[in-house]
């Protein structure tokens, strides 16, 4: 098994009986501007900090790689939905200087079977870093 990474207990694998990766990561950053309006003249900027940063990234869940695509999107669910925030680790290294929260989350439900089972799923996450 290769441990890709993780976002708390979600953990990233390739394995033979189960495969859970990530596709299309992105990371944005920016800066904390103030703008102050002068009168007469060009507006000043004043820094006041760097800005949280956020991450974006897909993640597919298919029951041909030994995954149950519902149970999988009810756990990133419970996790977004309790604002938990959560380490966010790729290779072994952990990503930005804290914790991550979950922002967004949307689901396509590729393939349902005739009972109504998702046997595949891709879910997109926005995960913005949290700082204490």
């Amino acid at each position: 098994m290769n441990k890709l990474g993780s976002l708390g207990p979600v953990v990233f694998i390739v394995s033979e009986g189960a495969t859970r990766t990530i596709d299309d990561f992105q990371r944005s950053a920016g800066g904390r501007w103030a703008q102050h309006d002068i009168i007469g003249q060009k507006s000043k900027k004043q820094w006041l900090g760097p800005g949280a940063d956020t991450v974006t990234f897909s993640v597919l869940f298919d029951v041909r790689f030994g995954l149950h695509p519902r149970k999988e999107i009810d756990q990133l669910t419970e996790l977004e939905r309790a604002g938990k925030a959560l380490p966010l680790v790729l290779g072994r290294k952990g990503i930005g200087v804290g914790l991550w929260v979950i922002t967004s989350m949307t689901q396509a439900w590729n393939t349902l079977d005739g009972d109504g089972n998702v046997l595949s799923a891709t879910v997109n996450l926005t995960l913005e870093e949290y700082v204490k």
